[in-house]
C-alpha cells in the first residue's frame, strides 16, 4: 500500500514513516508539511491513502481534503489529529473525508490505513460517539425543498442509523436494486457524494 503523509511537526511524520514501515506492508512514497504540499503530492503520486494532519500553516488538512476531493472524488483521505473537534468531524464528514482518527490512537491507524484503502469509512471511537449529537439545527428540516420524497426520507434515517443496502431493503421490503436506485436519487438531489454524508446531512438537519 502506497500512502503520503503530510503534518507540519516532522517528528510525527518520521515516527509515523518508522512505525507504518516496519510491517512491511506500506511503503510512504513522500511526506509533506502543509495542505498546499498535500494538493501538490497527492497529484503527482495519486496514493491508495493520504494521512493528514488538519491544523498545519498555509493551507489546513480540511481545506486541503475539500480542494483534492473535487479534483479527485475517489481520493481516500485519513485525517490524524490531536483534536476531537465537533466541527472538524462535521466539515471532514462534508467533504467525503474517509476516516478521522486521533494521534492518540496510534496502534488503530494501520488497520484504519487498510480499512480505508478497502473503501470503509473509519472514525476513531470518541469520534463515532459524537456523530449523533452533531445537530445543529432546532427546527424540522424540511427535505421536500429537495423534492424528497416520504421514501426517500425514510431510507436517509435508515442510512443515518447506520442500515446496510441489504438491510434497508429488508425493512421496507424492496430489492436492493431498488434501494440503490433511491440512494443515487438522494445523493443527486441532496448533491452528496455517498452514504456517510447522507448520514451527517441527516443529523446536521434532525
Amino acid at each position: 500500500m502506497n500512502i503520503v503523509i503530510v503534518d507540519d511537526d516532522c517528528l510525527v511524520v518520521q515516527a509515523l514513516k518508522t512505525i507504518l514501515e516496519a510491517g512491511g506492508e506500506v511503503h510512504v512514497t513522500a511526506t509533506g508539511e502543509n495542505g498546499e504540499e498535500a494538493c501538490k503530492l497527492y497529484r503527482e503520486w495519486n496514493p491508495d491513502v493520504l494521512l493528514m494532519d488538519i491544523r498545519m500553516k498555509k493551507m489546513d488538512g480540511l481545506e486541503a481534503a475539500e480542494k483534492i476531493l473535487k479534483d479527485f472524488p475517489e481520493a481516500k483521505i485519513l485525517l490524524l489529529t490531536t483534536f476531537s473537534d465537533d466541527e472538524y468531524i462535521v466539515k471532514a464528514l462534508k467533504f467525503g473525508v474517509k476516516g478521522y482518527l486521533l494521534k492518540q490512537d496510534y496502534g488503530s491507524i494501520l488497520p484504519a490505513l487498510k480499512a480505508v484503502k478497502s473503501g470503509q469509512t473509519v472514525f476513531g471511537s470518541e469520534v463515532v460517539s459524537k456523530i449523533p449529537d452533531l445537530i445543529n439545527a432546532s427546527e424540522k428540516y424540511d427535505y421536500s425543498a429537495h423534492n424528497i420524497n416520504e421514501r426517500e426520507l425514510e431510507i436517509i434515517r435508515l442510512i443515518a442509523n447506520g442500515y446496510s443496502n441489504k438491510e434497508i431493503a429488508a425493512e421496507l421490503f424492496l430489492g436492493e436494486g431498488t434501494v440503490r436506485n433511491y440512494l443515487s436519487s438522494i445523493l443527486d438531489k441532496l448533491q452528496l457524494r455517498d452514504r456517510t454524508q447522507v448520514a451527517v446531512f441527516y443529523y446536521q438537519h434532525k
